[in-house]
């Protein structure tokens, strides 16, 4: 462990800390922003007898943050900014991350023990894929790496051919990047002839960013050759780093002495017993620039145990996150995810990395297109499978369009999986 005492503090210590921590941002909230207070109700630290305490405060939402852009809920003053992130999202006012000479050390601890949960350390070499600008990936994983001391190849984004060139050449251990790009890198291998076992030293993938089913951890784990750990974070929180799976792969580590999680329902807002799946909701306990109580991330998971890991760390654990709350799909009235339809398509091997699903408005009803690629375009029997497997799983006929291998679009960042027409329709 990169922390023992820390990752393995008794349950009862880590509470205990945690209503502390609660206490401190909800002071230095009322100190530093007024402003702030609007959005929890006028309630103080005194207001905090117990961390059951924390349901009275009200939600905090990116539509929040957004609406006080750029540092309208800062509770530091920009003289003491070092750096700052922004949301990946494209809607609307941007959302900016301020970070204190603190909130990097904070980072830097969170993202050294990611690391050091996915056994990487001085004997290692990291490739960071994930870019190194207001994203918040690639600097995340910098600052980790150089708190555990691990060699980095800082190659950021995109040139897939030198990505590969450098895993062969300079000794790459671990791959960090956001879940989607490893499927860029098998496909351009693949016409390349470059073998990851045998070319590579490559043992160990850290990937997040986005939803990825366990089917495409499965393929990547298989082509590669390696062991991949999900990592999971959001910029508004301080950056990737929030958590990880240990090797024992049985849930996410919360890091709770940052971080404070609730699961809830999303529409009622009320709490969910631990195993029912729901919102999470994350307060953070040691944030200066940007604290956050009670904010609402989207992201749909649960509280898999609050037990000791035979890992030997006593952090709640997680599920991998299942779906997104705006990821969720309505067609025909019937709501689906676009990583149940992921989950089906990649069990067949003959079936690529890549799909887009689109929804167009025809004659007025909705139509459902997915588009895949696959070795043997317009495959007739694949097509009738696919399309047969898609009803059985959501009860929607769909127009199944395969592709040849490399005809559908590659994205430099998070994959397009969805292009929703029906704004745009004139029907």
């Amino acid at each position: 462990m990169y922390q023992s005492k820390t990752e393995a503090l008794p349950q009862a210590e880590l509470a205990d800390h945690q209503l502390q921590g609660v206490r401190s941002t909800l002071r230095r909230i009322r100190a530093k922003n007024p402003r702030y207070g609007e959005y929890l109700l006028g309630l103080a630290e005194d207001d905090m007898r117990s961390l059951d305490d924390l349901r009275r405060f009200s939600f905090l939402t990116k539509e929040n943050i957004r609406d006080a852009y750029p540092f309208g809920l800062a509770c530091a003053p920009a003289s003491e900014f070092v750096r700052m992130q922004m949301s990946s999202g494209t809607s609307g006012e941007p959302i900016i991350c301020p970070y204190t000479a603190h909130d990097v050390l904070q980072w830097a601890d969170i993202m050294a023990r990611c690391l050091s949960t996915a056994r990487v350390g001085r004997e290692d070499v990291l490739q960071i894929t994930p870019s190194f600008g207001l994203f918040n990936g690639g600097f995340g994983f910098h600052y980790g790496a150089s708190a555990t001391e691990t060699m980095i190849i800082p190659i950021g984004s995109g040139r897939t051919h030198l990505q590969l060139r450098f895993m062969r050449d300079v000794g790459t251990t671990v791959l960090a990047g956001l879940a989607s790009y490893p499927l860029r890198l098998i496909e351009v291998a693949a016409q390349e002839g470059f073998h990851f076992v045998r070319d590579t030293h490559l043992r160990i993938g850290i990937l997040g960013g986005e939803v990825w089913s366990d089917q495409m951890r499965r393929r990547i784990e298989e082509i590669m050759g390696i062991e991949t750990f999900d990592i999971i974070g959001l910029t508004e929180a301080g950056g990737v780093g929030m958590g990880i799976d240990c090797p024992q792969h049985n849930g996410i580590h919360v890091w709770e002495d940052h971080f404070l999680i609730e699961i809830i329902n999303e529409k009622t807002g009320e709490r969910m017993d631990d195993g029912e799946w729901g919102e999470m909701v994350v307060t953070t306990l040691t944030r200066e620039a940007l604290p956050l109580i009670r904010f609402r991330t989207r992201d749909i998971t649960r509280i898999v145990s609050r037990e000791p890991c035979p890992c030997g760390r006593t952090s709640l654990r997680i599920d991998r996150i299942a779906c997104r709350t705006d990821d969720m799909l309505k067609v025909k009235g019937i709501n689906f995810y676009p990583k149940q339809v992921e989950n089906l398509l990649l069990r067949r091997t003959q079936v690529g990395h890549e799909y887009l699903i689109e929804i167009d408005r025809v004659e007025g009803a909705d139509h459902l297109k997915i588009f895949i690629e696959a070795e043997r375009p317009n495959d007739q029997e694949l097509i009738h499978q696919l399309g047969d497997e898609l009803f059985s799983l959501l009860g929607l006929h769909s127009e199944i369009v395969v592709l040849p291998i490399g005809d559908l679009p590659r994205s430099p960042g998070k994959a397009l999986r969805v292009r929703d027409n029906r704004n745009n329709s004139s029907d």
